[in-house]
């Protein structure tokens, strides 16, 4: 009994931590995820660079995306950060 007694704070601790950041990143990174198998040819999106560029090509494990008429690059699928809406 004194023994659960003194594991009691540290259970108590960990469930904290589970609802308050454990929880919370796992549930961003299943959004994350799902945004980016969701986006298609001609989504504008927003990469981890700050660069503004159109989906142009969906490879596997890339996105060729175009920056401008002339520029097409390829970048991984994890240096996508959001989706982006014009707000026209």
């Amino acid at each position: 009994m004194e023994i659960i007694g003194q594991l009691l704070p540290f259970i108590f601790l960990i469930a904290i931590m589970y609802f308050v950041i454990i929880r919370p990143q796992q549930k961003e990174a299943k959004d994350r995820k799902d945004m980016v198998s969701a986006l298609k040819k001609g989504d504008k999106v927003i990469t981890s660079a700050g660069i503004f560029a159109t989906i142009y090509k969906i490879e596997d494990k890339f996105f060729s995306v175009k920056i401008n008429d002339d520029v097409i690059i390829k970048i991984t699928k994890d240096a996508i950060v959001r989706k982006y809406e014009d707000e026209a």
